[in-house]
Order: structure tokens, then C-alpha cells, then sequence
């Protein structure tokens, strides 16, 4: 049986990774700024997470959400204490950011029974039913479509987004704080300030993504608490489990009367994905990676701006969006190949997305820009 050939292969194979690095099979180390879309929050096969699974592994890995789970509520509690929010939420654990963007939506029209959602143009929420239907510039999409309509507006655009609620009939509006696969394009704080009182005064949910952005990457573990902003409802994926398929959803509390059946998961929470989760929240918190992240993060902006062919640097913590002024295809692949750094692509071919492990040191940032400012040479810029 073959694959269903869905993604362009880089012709190398992982075998190994340690912190900030991956080993293929032939034994040649890849410095990872992409992180595997953002996976990799605390570096790979970090030793406290391994122990940590391990041990898990050891004892039970799963079973249904029939039982009573204590590390679901352990998970609760800690991401709660570690985030630093001061309000109540109700956690949903599911295994992806699709799956966290359908329950997402679903949970909102539970609330006011709308039908109808706000996105912004060049957001990215994934490609199962509702989140395709919600995301920009998708190429491929099937017949097969949720049962609502939505309006997408432009980011940091207040009196659009102000005109679509008055009319009073939409249900939620979904964004990313910070914009990923879309090139890295920030909510400004007053705009998400807006558009918590648009909601506010309307009767609309906020539904903030932070499937790329949060656990810590942006700098602060949430993306919308530079804002000073609280969501509806918060969508988490990615680096959540380090590498272990994990999702969540968190919904303010008292938002939604819950009825047994209006939600339901069969892998969703089980106990090797809990491990997962504390573990990573674990290291966050211990090795400060949350302020390191930040600090490492304007450090590259900084130095990013002055390569030759660089248009602008946006970003915040370990988000990066580097805008050229020439489609980035080959300079990635030069630097895959040449230089042994991985680096991520966008929807916007001239933006090249630097995602790596919250773990990255200044020695690791220096040795992409002196590849980066080498592979730019056989590029024409």
C-alpha cells in the first residue's frame, strides 16, 4: 500500500533529536528553527519530559473518558497557575488544533445559537469541515460545507469588524492573535482590545486561536495577554505536547450549560497525553522558557533587519515572519541542504517563518544569521 502523497518531501530522514537539533540517517545534525510547525516548544527529547513519559508509560497510557482521570485535572490546574490567568475557564482536551477549532466553533453556537463568524483574511484554522470553511485562501476545498456563513475582514481593522457585529447577527469572531502559516501578521494591542468591546456590547463570543502562538512562544504563554484582553473561548494545539498529539479547548466559565453529548472525545486527555502536557508546562515554568523565549526573540528581530534583501521583521518572542523582497523557496532549501538549518515556508511565498524549541541560545540564533547571510549570496536579491 502506498501514502496518500499529500506533502513536498525534503529527500532526508530524521532519526535523532536533542534540544535544538535534529540527526538524520546518515548522521549529519540540522539545526531546527521551524520546530516542526511550532511542535517543539521545550526541545526535543527534552530528558524531564522523557523521564516523565517514560515513567507514565510504565504504568498506564490509556483509557476511556468513562473514568475518572486525575491528570486531566492536574492539567487544569497547572496550565491555569503556569498561564497567569485570573479568571475561571473549563477545559476540553481533544489530540489536535483542527479538532479544537470544530469543538470551538460548535461550543460558541451552543451559547447564542448564531450562525455566522467573523475570521480575518490570511488566517489559518486548519483543514477539517468548519475550520477549512473559516480559513483564507484555502485552494482546496470540498463541496461539503458546515452549516454556517461567515465574513472575513482585514486584521487590525476596528471599524469593520465593528459594522459585521452591529448588525447582530454573528455568532463568534475567530482570529489568531498573532497570524502563522498566513506570514506572521500581529493583532495589534488596541485592536483586540476593540474587538473584546465589540463583542462584549453585542452579545458575540471572542474566540482567540492560539494554536501556533501560545504556550509560551510569542513571549508570554498566551498571544492576546499583551492586550491585557480575556477570550470567550481559547483554542491550543501544537506545542502543548512537545511532540505528543494533544488539544484543548478552554471555555469560560458558566459561558455554556453543558448537557452529557454536546462534547465527547475517545483519545482526547487520555493519561500519556496529560504527562505530556504537565511535562511541558513543567519546563516552561522551571526553565523560564516563557521570558527566555522573549528575550531570544527580539534579539533575532534585531539582527534579521539588516540582511540584504529583507523588506521587514515582524513578530513577537519565537514567532518570526522575515518578509523578502524574492520568493523564499530556494534560500530555504539552500539553507536545509547547504547550511543545515530548517526553516518555515508561509501562504506568502516571500516570508520565511522561524518557529524553533523555546531552548534556542544566542550561539544558535548567531549561526542562522551568519547561514542565512551566506546562502543569501547564491540568491538573487
Amino acid at each position: 500500500m502506498s501514502l496518500l502523497n499529500v506533502y513536498p518531501l525534503y529527500d532526508l530522514e530524521p532519526v535523532r533529536g536533542e534540544d535544538v537539533y535534529i540527526y538524520d540517517k546518515i548522521g549529519d545534525r540540522y539545526l531546527d528553527f521551524y520546530g516542526g510547525h511550532a511542535v517543539i516548544s521545550i526541545g526535543h527529547t527534552h530528558p524531564d519530559y522523557v523521564m516523565t513519559m517514560k515513567a507514565q508509560m510504565d504504568k498506564l497510557m490509556f483509557y476511556s473518558n468513562s473514568i475518572v482521570n486525575p491528570l486531566q485535572h492536574q492539567v487544569a490546574e497547572t496550565l491555569l497557575q503556569v498561564s497567569d490567568l485570573k479568571t475561571g475557564y473549563e477545559l476540553f482536551m481533544i489530540n489536535s488544533g483542527a479538532e479544537a477549532i470544530e469543538n470551538a466553533v460548535k461550543f460558541a453556537s451552543f451559547v447564542n445559537g448564531r450562525k455566522r463568524f467573523i475570521t480575518l483574511k490570511k488566517g489559518f484554522h486548519g483543514r477539517t469541515a468548519a475550520a477549512i470553511a473559516l480559513t483564507d485562501g484555502m485552494k482546496h476545498r470540498t463541496s461539503f460545507q458546515p452549516d454556517f456563513t461567515h465574513t472575513m475582514v482585514d486584521i487590525n481593522d476596528s471599524e469593520s469588524i465593528k459594522t459585521e457585529l452591529e448588525k447582530g447577527d454573528v455568532c463568534a469572531v475567530l482570529l489568531e492573535p498573532i497570524q502563522g502559516i498566513g506570514g506572521i501578521h500581529i493583532c495589534s494591542d488596541e485592536y483586540l482590545q476593540n474587538v473584546r468591546q465589540y463583542c462584549n456590547s453585542t452579545g458575540t463570543l471572542f474566540i482567540a486561536d492560539e494554536i501556533q502562538c501560545g504556550f509560551g512562544r510569542s513571549g508570554k504563554f498566551f498571544a492576546f495577554q499583551y492586550a491585557g484582553v480575556l477570550p470567550d473561548i481559547i483554542t491550543m494545539a501544537k506545542g502543548m505536547g512537545n511532540g505528543f498529539p494533544v488539544g484543548g479547548v478552554m471555555i469560560r466559565e458558566g459561558l455554556m450549560n453543558v448537557e452529557y453529548g454536546m462534547a465527547g472525545t475517545t483519545f482526547g486527555g487520555n493519561h500519556l497525553a496529560c504527562t505530556a502536557v504537565l511535562s511541558v508546562l513543567n519546563v516552561l515554568e522551571e526553565g523560564q522558557l516563557i521570558h527566555h523565549a522573549k528575550e531570544m526573540g527580539d534579539y533575532l528581530i534585531k539582527n534579521l533587519k539588516s540582511l540584504p534583501g529583507v523588506k521587514e521583521v515582524r513578530g513577537k518572542g519565537l514567532m518570526i515572519g522575515i518578509q523578502m523582497d524574492f520568493p523564499v523557496s530556494s534560500w530555504r532549501k539552500d539553507l536545509v541542504l547547504e547550511h543545515k538549518v530548517f526553516t518555515g515556508s508561509s501562504s506568502d511565498p516571500d516570508i520565511i517563518r522561524l518557529l524553533p524549541p523555546l531552548t534556542i541560545k544566542k550561539i544558535h540564533c548567531d549561526y542562522l544569521i551568519e547561514a542565512m547571510e551566506k546562502s543569501l549570496v547564491n540568491q538573487q536579491v
